[in-house]
């Protein structure tokens, strides 16, 4: 099948109170055997942290892991010393910042909102990094892409050689952002085997005339071209992975 719509709805949920999120992919309680990951991408969770609270600290290892914030800020704080005082960086996500961990041999880190009154809306996502790059020292990256390098169009943000400014993940894969509303449309071609995910992370937007809207994916195979057309107040994420 070249395009899989997987809508919205049909997204593993959990409420933990403090924590309201939405798995694409099999996580924690939320287990479908066929939804274990697409390529190397293994997790997307849609998270939403109440105010002055957060997941406290705990290890994660051979995994990239990317956050990107829709709303509010995110402090994070690692065992490399980011996020302390002094540090080189400071650890604070904020909407238009992705922030890449590799977790390689292995790391400990924090994640709180810390404002009074506001929640944060964030994703999580995790890519699993090439077998051979597994067991490296660990590392962090965090880099700002404001909203014109994305509007009408795709930006790169994440990807293995770090083209373009994009911060560097240990993984065949590209990650890109776009914003689209109105007249706004782009394409993007794919390489013979590869395939894409593509994630609308709010407002409405037509991918190769699917209709999506936010929370919808689509799995994409066997394609050689997408197309992002007819966007209201759409902002889209999409991965460019190995088959």
């Amino acid at each position: 099948m070249p395009m899989q719509l997987i809508r919205s709805s049909d997204r593993g949920y959990a409420d933990h109170g403090w924590l309201k999120s939405f798995h694409s992919f099999s996580f924690a309680d939320y287990y479908d055997p066929a939804r274990m990951g697409f390529g190397a991408l293994r997790v997307i969770n849609e998270d939403r942290i109440a105010p002055g609270t957060g997941f406290g600290t705990h290890g994660h290892r051979d995994m990239e892991i990317i956050s990107y914030v829709l709303d509010g800020e995110l402090a994070h704080k690692d065992s490399m010393g980011n996020g302390e005082q002094g540090a080189a960086n400071s650890g604070v996500i904020r909407p238009g910042d992705v922030q890449r961990m590799s977790a390689g041999s292995g790391v400990q880190h924090s994640e709180f909102n810390h404002a009074k009154d506001r929640a944060t809306h964030f994703l999580q996502i995790w890519i699993q990094p090439d077998a051979a790059l597994r067991g490296i020292a660990p590392s962090y990256e965090q880099k700002h892409f404001d909203a014109a390098s994305k509007r009408g169009q795709l930006r790169l943000v994440a990807a293995r050689d770090g083209a373009g400014g994009a911060v560097t993940i240990h993984a065949d894969a590209r990650l890109y952002a776009g914003l689209f509303d109105g007249h706004e449309a782009a394409e993007l071609g794919l390489a013979a085997g590869r395939i894409a995910y593509v994630h609308l992370v709010r407002g409405a937007l037509k991918v190769n005339g699917q209709d999506l809207t936010a929370g919808d994916a689509l799995q994409v195979r066997e394609t050689s071209r997408l197309a992002f057309t007819a966007g209201q107040e759409a902002e889209v994420l999409v991965f460019d992975l190995a088959a």
